[in-house]
C-alpha cells in the first residue's frame, strides 16, 4: 500500500462554502470553453454530470459561481460570475502555498506511526441527498425536547427543520449561523400532483429540467438565487400525468420539516 501523504485542496473563506479541485476544474474549463457540454466533454464527465455540479456550487454558496442554460449535450452555454472568477482565482493562489506546506509536512511525519493522524481520516463527508441547500438561520424556536429552525436560502426562498432540542444544541444553530440543509428528492412533493401535509415548507420555483426513467421522473426546479431544488416523482404518479410538469413551468414544492436535515461546517 502506498504510505505517501496527499492532499485534496478545499478552498474556504469564513462561512462560505467549500470548493475543491474537481470542482475548481470544472469551473475553468467552463471558463475556457463557454459552454457546459464542451467543459463535460474536456474533463470526461457527461452532460448530466456537469450540469448536475453546477447546480450544487451554485446552490452551495452565497452567490451563484455559474450562469449556466442547459442545452442537451449537444448545448448548454455558460459563463463564470465574477463570484466564480473571484473562488478560482483565490484557489490557484493558495494551491502553489499548499504543495509546499505539504512537503514540509511529510518531511516532518516522515516515521511517525499511521496512529498518530488515524482519528480524523473518516472526517470526510458525502450524502445520498439529492438536495444541499446552503442558507442562513433567521430564527430558532425550541423547548426542552424539540425544536424549528427557520433557514433562509436567499431571494425570499425560506425553509424550516424539525429537529431535537440536542441536536440544535450540538450544532450551535443560532440566528445567523450559515447551515445546509439536506433533502432527499422523493421528500419533495410537487404542488401539481398533491398537497404537502399541513404545516409543510412551500417553495415556489420554475421548472428548469426533467429526466423521464423507468421507475421514476427528476424535476428540478429553480427556485430563485441560482439555488435548484430536486424533486423525484415516483414512476405511478408519472404514468397518471406525464405531461403535467413541463420545463418552464411554475409549480410549488412541499417539504415536511422532518424531512429536513441540516448540517454545518
Amino acid at each position: 500500500m502506498d504510505g505517501r501523504l496527499t492532499a485534496s485542496l478545499v478552498l474556504k473563506r469564513g462561512a462560505a462554502a467549500r470548493v475543491g479541485l474537481e470542482r475548481a476544474a470544472l469551473l475553468e474549463a467552463i471558463a475556457d470553453t463557454g459552454s457546459l457540454a464542451a467543459a463535460a466533454r474536456q474533463l470526461g464527465l457527461s452532460y448530466k454530470g456537469a450540469w448536475d455540479a453546477v447546480q450544487v456550487l451554485n446552490n452551495l454558496f452565497d452567490a451563484p459561481l455559474v450562469e449556466a442554460a442547459p442545452g442537451g449535450r449537444s448545448g448548454g452555454a455558460a459563463a463564470l460570475t465574477p463570484r466564480g472568477r473571484a473562488v478560482i482565482a483565490g484557489f490557484r493562489r493558495v494551491e502553489a502555498e499548499i504543495a509546499a506546506a505539504l512537503a514540509r509536512l511529510e518531511t516532518g511525519l516522515a516515521g511517525a506511526p499511521d496512529d498518530d493522524l488515524g482519528a480524523f481520516w473518516s472526517l470526510g463527508l458525502k450524502t445520498s441527498a439529492r438536495n444541499a441547500l446552503r442558507g442562513t438561520v433567521t430564527a430558532v424556536r425550541a423547548d426542552a425536547v424539540s425544536g424549528e429552525v427557520d433557514l433562509a436560502l436567499g431571494q425570499g426562498a425560506a425553509i424550516t427543520a424539525i429537529l431535537t432540542r440536542r441536536s440544535i444544541d450540538d450544532l450551535a444553530l443560532t440566528p445567523g449561523r450559515a447551515a445546509i440543509a439536506l433533502i432527499k428528492s422523493g421528500f419533495v412533493i410537487l404542488g401539481a400532483f398533491r398537497t404537502g401535509p399541513s404545516g409543510s415548507n412551500r417553495i415556489a420555483g420554475i421548472v428548469a429540467s426533467r429526466d423521464d426513467g423507468s421507475e421514476a421522473s427528476e424535476i428540478a426546479l429553480d427556485i430563485g438565487g441560482g439555488k435548484t431544488l430536486i424533486a423525484a416523482l415516483p414512476r405511478n404518479l408519472a404514468r397518471q400525468a406525464p405531461q403535467t410538469i413541463a420545463v418552464g413551468d411554475r409549480v410549488t414544492a412541499w417539504i415536511d420539516p422532518a424531512h429536513v436535515i441540516l448540517a454545518v461546517e
